[in-house]
């Protein structure tokens, strides 16, 4: 147990207190760590997108094709694509804030370089496909990638190391959930995609399940502070990509084309709410019943919050310069 002297403040004495509960929960990582290496396919994006030295001239071929199907991606899909591309090329600030609270040379650390090993394939594959396919005006998206790198993502909640447990369970789920919304708008005329994008979001499947358990676990232990810790994230998440240039004209383009929003957000929580049994729990102090109590209403704002952005939805244009420009008209 670390010392605290009568000059430590509050927060970071609480800080110091929930890492330490992390820290006995290594034998459930470990227990979960081998059940998510029992259960993945590890695959790589020269799989998908050969780009060796030597390639046959079927290999070669089968690159043109994928640029002629490429064409046929909607405009709107594209932008799908670069947000996906973009957000998952914020990878180094998602490792440090794990990084931050799990140690070194532990079960935690462990599983945060693996992880780490697993979400980098995603950004270099939607990369690769992006310059393979022609998809975008590059250098563009180059800019915004390094826009975003430089501007970092330092949310509020960083420093309590269970919020970012609650919050990387709703994220992962929101990533696989737009991957393969993407892929299967995107498929219609690109199936390489379509099955780059599927293996991306059973990535994504396999860490929320990963994630979701771990809060669970907190839950059990430190029921009280875990409950406050989720009732001050479920409401609304930042998404890891805010900081990209465009992002909210984007993330609005993926809305309307039912590729992920406000609706897919509540089925996230609402799946949350019932996985960690969050009505059952019993033997609270007042602080965890007040955040028992605000968590359950938060499923019927949110789904106040769809109806709302639906009824306000008029036709609307965008243009971006990763598109060269061109106009995009949404209902």
């Amino acid at each position: 147990m670390h010392v605290m002297t009568t000059n430590t403040p509050p927060a970071e004495v609480e800080t110091r207190e929930k890492a330490e509960v992390l820290g006995t929960l290594s034998p459930v990582v470990e227990t979960l760590m081998k059940d998510h290496m029992s259960k993945r396919r590890l695959w790589y994006p020269n799989e998908f997108l050969p780009a060796d030295e030597q390639m046959s001239d079927d290999a070669e071929k089968n690159i043109q094709s994928l640029r002629e199907r490429a064409r046929g991606i909607s405009d709107a899909a594209r932008v799908a694509v670069a947000l996906n591309l973009l957000t998952e090329e914020g990878l180094p600030h998602f490792h440090r804030i794990l990084a931050t609270h799990l140690g070194d040379d532990n079960i935690w650390s462990k599983w945060n370089f693996m992880w780490t090993g697993e979400e980098d394939r995603h950004g270099g594959i939607l990369r690769d496909y992006a310059r393979d396919a022609r998809l975008f005006k590059f250098t563009q998206i180059e800019m915004m990638q390094f826009a975003y790198q430089c501007a970092g993502f330092t949310p509020g909640w960083d420093m309590d190391p269970y919020k970012v447990f609650v919050y990387t369970s709703a994220q992962e789920r929101a990533t696989q959930i737009s991957h393969a919304n993407t892929g299967k708008v995107a498929g219609a005329h690109e199936p390489t995609l379509h099955a780059i994008l599927a293996s991306v979001a059973a990535d994504e499947a396999r860490h929320y399940t990963f994630y979701r358990n771990v809060f669970k676990a907190l839950l059990g232990i430190d029921p009280n502070r875990a409950l406050e810790s989720a009732v001050a994230i479920l409401p609304s998440i930042e998404m890891p990509g805010l900081t990209v240039p465009h992002f909210k004209e984007m993330a609005d383009i993926i809305r309307r084309i039912g590729i992920y929003g406000a609706w897919d957000y509540k089925k996230i929580v609402d799946e949350l709410v019932e996985f960690w049994k969050i009505e059952l729990l019993t033997g609270l102090n007042e602080m965890g019943r007040k955040a028992q109590e605000k968590i359950m209403r938060i499923s019927e704002r949110l789904k106040k919050v769809a109806e709302y952005l639906d009824q306000r939805n008029e036709k609307k244009s965008f243009s971006f310069d990763f598109l060269y420009g061109r106009i995009l008209v949404m209902e």
